[in-house]
């Protein structure tokens, strides 16, 4: 069974502030409010991340931490998916960009405190100049053999496919 309490940090139910009791739930661990009955679903967040491929290199930014990713972001309440790449990618390189194609949908474990399905477009650049911005301190274009260590698993799965489809 999974148990999506650990790690929780619910204690009270945001409805009616009374106490939260374990609670088995379609074979899941769970938190519920025996007060109101509300059940704490621990769901995963939204990403969205453009890919732009020009001249066989792969735009790459780097993080405020000092890792390198395919830029990216959370989506938000409002937004497409769609919607939201194109923010993110806008705001993080100063770029703006059309989507293509989809690339790929990943769920990313890379964290114990969190968890994200990612999804990944392609891109074209019709607009703007490329600037770090956002959670980025640098962006540059590498080639596939240059790239720097990728601090994410799931951009690896596209950067890999990307290459066996010749792009990079």
């Amino acid at each position: 069974m999974m148990d999506a309490t650990r790690n929780d940090d619910y204690r009270y139910c945001p409805r009616c502030a009374g106490a939260l009791a374990p609670l088995v739930d379609a074979g899941r661990a769970r938190l519920q409010c025996h007060g109101c009955g509300w059940i704490r679903y621990r769901n995963p967040t939204a990403g969205a991340a453009i890919a732009l491929v020009e001249r066989h290199e792969l735009l790459i930014g780097q993080r405020g931490d000092g890792g390198f990713c395919i830029p990216c972001g959370h989506v938000e309440w409002d937004e497409s998916v769609e919607a939201a790449a194109i923010r993110e990618f806008l705001e993080e390189t100063g770029l703006s960009v059309r989507i293509e194609r989809l690339l790929a949908a990943h769920s990313n474990f890379h964290r114990a405190d969190q968890h994200a399905v990612g999804v990944w477009y392609q891109g074209a650049r019709y607009g703007g100049e490329l600037r770090a911005g956002g959670d980025l301190t640098a962006v540059r274009f590498y080639r596939y053999g240059d790239l720097p260590p990728l601090c994410f698993p799931t951009d690896q799965l596209v950067v890999e496919q990307l290459h066996r489809e010749g792009l990079l």
